[in-house]
């Protein structure tokens, strides 16, 4: 009788217990996409409680684009108005590049504070972290585009592809800033201190943007520079978002931009994650 009665008041809660640890009674994997929004919307939450981050992706680009107009425009092109025609897809594509150098910065603020050693005990997908970061930053330089284009507008720019060839351009930039900001993760796992990545990024960043064909022309250049700036990445890509955005796409120029952003992704998405890894 006693024996009936233990093994009663046991039953349950042996049940209870086995239920809780059961497997199935866990909440499942999340998957490789929920993970990577979720991070993505982790840094929008960043911004919202530190809207000063927008400065870069808002007055930078209004302050580079009125800059460089009212600047050279009378004395490269006859006019502000003219020169905007040429100016406008290129300072929109360096404003935007410019800008992927913080997702080193952020990714190195995480790893100084700790946060990242807690990432790696979640049962996610490991890139979910990095993907997170970029997908965030990639409504950023949507945002900087927009921002440039709508003063542009403001200012006499006149696209000849229309709102397709903008949207295609935009579009095209975007892939390209996504695939170019697995350089920085790289930068920001290797680097000390965010000091560190900013000082890396400004020595690669300005030479690559300010020796292109952004501002003029190349063949008014001397040849040896030239051929400099004819093979830098930023010049392809300019070129590209210009055809589009005057209504004549450069297939050559295009399918090269797609083609290293491929490249990119593979070739530093790779080193970023083995580094994160072994963090």
């Amino acid at each position: 009788m006693s024996t009936t009665t233990a093994e009663t008041t046991y039953s349950p809660a042996t049940e209870t217990l086995a239920s809780v640890l059961a497997p199935a009674a866990r909440p499942p994997r999340p998957s490789a996409w929920s993970a990577s929004m979720t991070f993505g919307w982790r840094a929008m939450l960043k911004i919202k409680h530190v809207p000063e981050q927008l400065f870069d992706v808002t007055a930078f680009p209004i302050m580079m684009t009125l800059m460089f107009t009212y600047l050279f425009g009378g004395a490269l092109a006859g006019s502000p108005t003219e020169y905007l025609q040429f100016l406008l897809p290129g300072i929109m594509v360096t404003s935007v590049v410019m800008i992927t150098m913080y997702t080193g910065v952020e990714v190195n603020k995480d790893i100084e504070k700790g946060v990242f050693d807690r990432f790696r005990t979640l049962p996610i997908w490991r890139p979910s972290t990095m993907v997170g970061y970029l997908l965030g930053d990639v409504l950023r330089y949507f945002m900087a585009s927009t921002v440039i284009l709508l003063i542009g507008l403001l200012l006499g720019f006149r696209p000849q592809g229309g709102l397709t060839g903008v949207a295609l351009g935009i579009a095209l930039l975007l892939v390209f800033s996504f695939a170019f900001s697995w350089v920085w993760t790289m930068f920001g796992l290797l680097m000390r201190n965010e000091k560190s990545v900013m000082g890396v990024s400004m020595l690669v960043m300005m030479p690559l943007t300010f020796l292109s064909n952004v501002y003029v022309d190349p063949s008014t250049m001397p040849g040896w520079l030239q051929a400099f700036v004819n093979a830098s990445p930023i010049s392809h890509l300019v070129t590209s978002v210009r055809s589009l955005m005057a209504g004549t796409p450069d297939l050559g120029e295009i399918t090269w931009v797609l083609v290293s952003s491929a490249v990119l992704v593979a070739v530093f998405g790779t080193l970023t994650m083995r580094l994160y890894n072994r963090k």
